[in-house]
């Protein structure tokens, strides 16, 4: 009787964990349901999270975006939040999921829109709302000039792909350059040669590092001199695996950077930083001051830094009598290959987070939108390096009148900006991205760590060896959490984070129905005795 009772109630338990799973649907959430109309009566408030670095002509520009889109919804109300770091969006959205506190629309990286929808129903699958002849992309019941989905860069929105699903739409887009002090390099006797090699680097940034008698650096006359600075060492073993098509990472979260590959990669880094030659953003400083103070002579980072590179910088991190003149050539990062030139692309994207109110993820949708439309694409672009997600803006008069005005002043059409924004363009269909998975993250902050670490070891006089990279390699895993089923030198698999909310929920369930199960057995026995 006592185990029909528990039975019973354990298959009844079940039976509820299944109807919670089932509400709180897949990972990464169920398709938004488009509703029949858009009730324009009732007023709406969302809340937009954006990162801007204190810069006031970005800020600028999404006032007027708001501005504007108010006054073509009147019912719906704009909120910003601005961060100064994509990193802080991320904590602050993970702490709120919990609480069913996240933004409505957030600009984010597909990276940590990944452990986003581990979440239950978290954030919008886009797919749907693309389509929706009514308020769709270029839908018919939308009050601006919508784009198109042929009219995004089909390269940009596919990095928007998780899983099966677009979640995001892209908002703008970036790579890595290398920004070269041509003057310093004609002056050691070497000519910049079409595409930069990895070996021309090396080879220069040794070449500097000759001194005179008195102990100075021949090329500046000072003591300071670190010819080659790296802004993003992730980024920098990231392209360098991808350039030899060698094993980071796959769709699956297999973690494959801890490789022969990465090694090798680490003992070239080691054996030029012993000579003083290579160092990085973290150790040494922001690359874009060395260069303009005539200490660097090839500073690599992101085309959207532009404005901060060159000694007509019309942004600048040092005194002015600091910088030096040259001539700045903007060139692609260092090849293997340079028939076969591999870049990373990057940037931001935005997504939208689901809610109860099917007309506040509609209002949200249709600012996301709203984001990507030529004038707010076009006027952000102008701000950096950056290029615009869409080919309508790209084809647009005005934007291509900005990028024929190249050098005519040194500040909306500074040269190096827009020379940053054109390699970008140019090579388009060179970028790559990285696998995204629950967990990508941490991947590509142990592939810098690597870097960083053997660095850091060199300049403090120690050995690297296999020995100490083996070391190096057991030390990343596990301060980013990747030592868990590793399996080889190739490295191992890592786990896809968190369980989502349906997965914890049946394992909570099940454990309360063995509790169940054993109280009734306990008390049974009990019973019996007496």
């Amino acid at each position: 009787m006592i185990m029909k009772k528990s039975i019973c109630l354990c298959a009844c338990l079940i039976l509820i964990c299944g109807l919670l799973s089932g509400c709180h649907g897949k990972r990464g959430g169920s398709s938004f349901a488009v509703p029949e109309t858009f009730d324009e009566s009732k007023n709406i408030e969302i809340t937009f999270w954006a990162k801007n670095d204190t810069n006031k002509t970005q800020t600028a520009i999404y006032n007027k975006a708001i501005s504007d889109f108010e006054s073509l919804y009147p019912n719906i109300k704009v909120n910003m939040r601005l961060y100064t770091d994509y990193g802080k969006i991320y904590n602050d959205v993970i702490t709120n999921i919990s609480t069913d506190t996240t933004p409505n629309v957030c600009i984010t990286y597909p990276d940590h829109i990944a452990t986003y929808i581990t979440g239950n129903n978290t954030v919008i699958p886009l797919d749907d709302l693309f389509l929706d002849e009514r308020f769709g992309l270029g839908g018919s019941e939308v009050r601006f000039d919508s784009v198109r989905e042929e009219e995004i860069v089909p390269e940009f929105l596919a990095e928007c792909v998780i899983g099966e699903n677009h979640y995001a739409l892209p908002f703008m887009r970036s790579t890595e350059a290398c920004y070269v002090n041509k003057t310093f390099v004609e002056k050691l006797g070497y000519t910049l040669p079409e595409t930069l090699t990895w070996d021309f680097v090396w080879e220069v940034s040794e070449a500097a590092m000759e001194k005179d008698a008195d102990g100075n650096f021949k090329i500046n006359g000072g003591q300071v001199m670190i010819p080659f600075i790296y802004k993003s060492t992730d980024n920098m073993m990231i392209q360098s695996l991808k350039q030899l098509d060698a094993p980071y990472s796959d769709e699956a979260g297999n973690v494959l950077l801890f490789n022969d590959d990465t090694r090798k990669i680490l003992q070239t880094v080691a054996e030029h930083t012993k000579n003083g030659a290579f160092s990085t953003f973290k150790i040494s400083g922001y690359p874009a001051n060395f260069l303009n103070a005539g200490q660097c002579i090839f500073a690599i980072d992101s085309t959207a830094g532009a404005t901060w590179m060159g000694s007509k910088a019309p942004l600048v991190d040092i005194a002015k009598e600091k910088i030096v003149d040259f001539d700045t050539e903007v060139m692609t990062i260092p090849q293997f290959d340079p028939a076969n030139p591999k870049m990373i692309s990057q940037g931001p994207s935005v997504c939208v987070f689901n809610k109860s109110d099917s007309d506040v993820v509609l209002a949200s949708w249709l600012f996301a939108q709203f984001l990507i439309t030529n004038e707010v694409q076009i006027a952000y672009s102008e701000t950096e390096g950056y290029v615009p997600v869409t080919l309508k803006a790209q084809n647009a008069a005005e934007y291509k009148e900005y990028l024929e005005a190249e050098g005519e002043d040194a500040d909306l059409h500074y040269d190096v900006k827009i020379k940053a924004a054109k390699l970008l363009m140019d090579n388009t269909a060179n970028t790559f991205v990285t696998p995204v998975f629950n967990g990508s993250t941490s991947v590509r902050d142990a592939a810098g760590q690597l870097i960083e670490n053997v660095t850091k070891a060199v300049r403090r006089k120690k050995t690297v060896d296999d020995k100490f990279i083996d070391a190096t390699y057991e030390e990343v895993k596990a301060l980013y959490h990747l030592d868990s089923g590793t399996s080889g030198a190739g490295g191992g698999k890592k786990s896809l984070g968190p369980l989502p909310f349906a997965s914890k929920t049946l394992i909570g369930v099940l454990i309360g129905a063995w509790v169940v199960i054993g109280f009734f057995a306990v008390k049974g026995k009990l019973k019996k005795e007496k």
